[in-house]
Formats: C-alpha cells, structure tokens, sequence
C-alpha cells in the first residue's frame, strides 16, 4: 500500500494482490509537500509566490495543466516541494499521475496553497496510480508514497482502490493461470475475507443440478466448467432484508469454439472473464460497505475449448429455465452461460439482479472501450445511473431494450438463437436474449463492458480494468439507505 496512515487500516482486499514494496526509510523522513491545483488556482496563486518559485515554475513550463508536476528545489538543491496539476480536485484520478513519476519517498498534501483533494479522492486516485501488474515482471522502482490521516473517508478510498486493483489483477493473469478453478479460488478469498458462504458445482454435476447450457459450453475443456456462487448477509440485514444478485460472466479463455476466432480476435482473451472479475469487485465492495442486503454472487466459468466433443453450431441446447437454444455460432458463448445463471437468479425472485460481461464487439463498435453500455427495463434507473457514471467519472451509457427487434433472435427449431439474423444491433439482440431468462416483472440490470483500457492514462495503465463498480456502488447505497 502506497498510502501511508497515521492509524492502522482495516480496509479488507478484496482478492489476494502483490502489494508495492514500500521504502523502509519513508516514515522516518520529513514529508515533501504537494500543492494541488488547476490552470484557475495556479494563475491566481503563482504572483503570491517567491520570486525564486515562481522563476523556476516558468523555467520548467509549469501552468498547472492536468496530470503535470514540477519538482522545486530548497535551499539545499534537495527536493523541496511538489506542484501538482489537475483537472479538477474531486476528480478520483487527481493524483494518478504522481505516485510513479515523482522520486521514491514520502509525500504529504500542502492544502495551506492551491486547492484541497478530499480524502477519499486522494487515497483513490494515489492507490490506483501506484497500479502496476507485477505478477511476472517486477518493478524496477517503489512508488511514491502518500501520508494521509486516517478517517471513513480515507478508507473508503482505499478499498475501492483495493477493489479495482484486484478486479485488474484477475483480469491481466493470464488464463494459463486464470482458468475456473482459479477463478473460483479467487471468489472464495473475497468469500472468507467478508464471512460471506461459498459453494461452487462443478463438471458432470452441472447436469444433476440443471445448469445444463452452462455445461454444454465448457465440456469440451480439459478444465472443469463451474458454477460458482457466494451468499452473503449484511449485521443490519434480517431474513427480510432485499436480495441483491449479482452475475459475472466468467469465460476465462474464449476461443470462439468450433467457430474459431481469428489470432487478432482471440489475442486477448483472457479477458473474457471481465464479467465475472468485476462482479467479484463490486460484491467486496457491497459486503466491505455492509449495506443492509443479502447478497447472491453468481459466476457462471467456463473455457470455450475446442475439442471432440464440443459444441457445434446448429446445435439446440436445453437450459435451465427450460427454453431450447439454437446455436447460431459457438463464438456466442457468454450469453449461453449467463442464461444458465440468470434464471436460477430469478428464481430467489431478488430486489434486483445486475450482471456484468464482456458480452459483444457490438457494444465497443457503438460506445468504444471507455463507456460499458447498460440496459435497463426501467428508464428512470438508466438515466440516473448515467447521471451519477457522469458524476463520478465512472461512465455508463444507456442503450434500449428495443423489443422490436426479437424478431431477429427468433428461431426455426428452438425457443431462441444466440445470434441475431444480421450485424445489426448486435448488443441490443444480446441483451434481448438474456432478457429471456429473467422473470417478467424482475428488476435487472444488464452491462455490457470492455474491462480494458485500451489506452494508457493517468492511474489507468493498459490492461485489465474495472469499470462502474464505483458507480453502482454509490447507486446501491442509495437504493438500500439505512
């Protein structure tokens, strides 16, 4: 942890990480101090500087620019202080661009200059800049490190940094080292951690229970298909209290079945699993807030293999809510899965169900990699929900459930087909299949997300990445308000 508190943090981890080394001299030294502002706050303060500060600022180019800093020297040619750049001090990546740049040592904000980064944006946005995936390369140098005084809202920041990290971890490992088994492993950290009920069924035993789709997808796997779930109640949630579900699509390495992909289309695959990795993120998150719920985890996680006994195209499969799917292309697997395990959601007949996947290209050619596309069958939620994704700079973008266009999913021989009859819509046509499997009148969130930064910005390297778990985090504590 990168984050230095004058108290000893109890903020839980969500999932098993490699933590940053921490420089063992840093608490024994004077803290350098920050100051934060913008282009408005820098311009307003640089005339009430020492001439020498402000010489220097101009000499290295400094104006107070996003994710920019200079390094001012004392008296002594030793680092002195730190300016710092933001877009603005209640961003949660304010000071992302810090922790790897500056000198390793110990740093401490100066709000008696510039403008004032509130507690839990600070220990947000320094944990996530310090994020660095060093399972298999080590890094080359410690981050700096951040002294905060410790409070709820400090805490609160590092255990959503805690969250999106390992959210990231499982998704940048390598599927070699991510399969079900693993996966599963991991849900049942974050179970033990939280005091949550961990089960899981696995292989032939998918049959005997009826999570039949499930099984037809990853029997062609040397590694085990599985069901994976978590049961959790909050102190303050009673046998009354709502049922949240939530649902990850957990596909760990996605060949695209016998309707194999392309080497560009399959390279990064091993964040198929996104789904399920971010649900693990975001129910650490809910159990970590102890919101006044019970809450059902549900991993459907497979690998779509290809094998003598795989899948086929124009096969019809059975599911659990007794529907017959025809298999339109084997590359549409998560949808398969995720019938499964939303119809055994809805049979707990829960407050509400959100699943989360890297369900289709169709989504990112529509919205990019930065907006996960959210379907709602409630407007109100939607709008409100992209409000506060805008608000707390943790995107969602609604798209419609647009009942219309069924009639591209409709099939000849089945109950449904898991691919539309066209290119077109093809998110709208995925949602619209898993619609299927959750009970008419059930309150469901659908999500479709990348779980990848495609770019590199300011506490967001390239690779694996958690997206909108802050966001329904802050939704469902107001949904659930004590």
């Amino acid at each position: 942890m990168t984050v230095l508190l004058q108290k000893t943090s109890t903020a839980k981890t969500p999932t098993k990480r490699r933590s940053s080394k921490a420089a063992s001299t840093a608490a024994a030294q004077a803290p350098t101090p920050i100051t934060v502002m913008d282009r408005a706050a820098f311009q307003a303060l640089a005339p009430t500087l020492p001439a020498a500060t402000r010489n220097w600022l101009a000499t290295v180019g400094f104006t107070g620019a996003a994710d920019s800093h200079a390094l001012v020297p004392g008296a002594d040619g030793k680092l002195g202080e730190v300016f710092a750049g933001v877009a603005h001090a209640a961003h949660p990546f304010a000071l992302s661009a810090l922790p790897q740049a500056l000198p390793e040592g110990l740093y401490v904000l100066n709000d008696a200059l510039g403008l004032t980064v509130a507690a839990e944006q600070a220990a947000l946005s320094w944990e996530l800049g310090s994020y660095q995936f060093d399972l298999y390369k080590p890094r080359r140098r410690a981050p700096a490190q951040l002294q905060l005084s410790t409070s709820p809202e400090v805490q609160r920041g590092l255990a959503q940094a805690t969250a999106i990290c390992a959210t990231r971890d499982l998704v940048n490992t390598p599927a070699e080292h991510m399969g079900p088994e693993e996966l599963a492993q991991a849900a049942q950290i974050v179970a033990k951690q939280h005091g949550a009920k961990f089960k899981q069924i696995v292989g032939e035993a998918l049959l005997k229970h009826n999570f039949p789709a499930i099984h037809a997808v990853g029997r062609a796997a040397t590694r085990a298909p599985r069901l994976i779930e978590l049961n959790w109640s909050g102190a303050k949630a009673g046998a009354k209290a709502p049922l949240l579900s939530i649902v990850g699509k957990g596909v760990c390495f996605d060949t695209g079945g016998l309707d194999i992909k392309g080497a560009e289309g399959m390279r990064q695959m091993k964040k198929d699993m996104g789904g399920a990795a971010n649900a693990l993120g975001l129910a650490a998150l809910v159990m970590a807030a102890k919101l006044p719920v019970r809450l059902q985890v549900l991993i459907p996680a497979v690998e779509n293999a290809i094998a003598g006994n795989a899948y086929r195209p124009g096969d019809v499969i059975k599911t659990r809510k007794g529907l017959h799917i025809e298999i339109g292309n084997t590359d549409a697997e998560g949808r398969v899965v995720l019938s499964d395990a939303l119809a055994y959601a809805s049979e707990g007949q829960p407050d509400l169900i959100i699943d989360m996947a890297t369900l289709t290209g169709a989504a990112r050619v529509a919205l990019g990699a930065q907006l996960p596309a959210l379907f709602s069958k409630h407007h109100d939620t939607a709008r409100d929900l992209v409000d506060l994704g805008l608000k707390l700079d943790d995107p969602l973008w609604h798209m419609p459930l647009w009942a219309p266009y069924k009639s591209g999913i409709e099939s000849t021989i089945g109950d449904i087909v898991n691919t539309g009859k066209s290119a077109l819509a093809g998110a709208i046509n995925a949602a619209l299949f898993l619609e299927y499997f959750v009970d008419e009148n059930q309150d469901w969130l659908h999500i479709d997300l990348f779980a990848w930064n495609d770019v590199a910005r300011a506490g967001r390297p390239i690779g694996g990445e958690a997206q909108t778990i802050r966001t329904l985090l802050s939704y469902l504590e107001q949904r659930y308000a004590a």
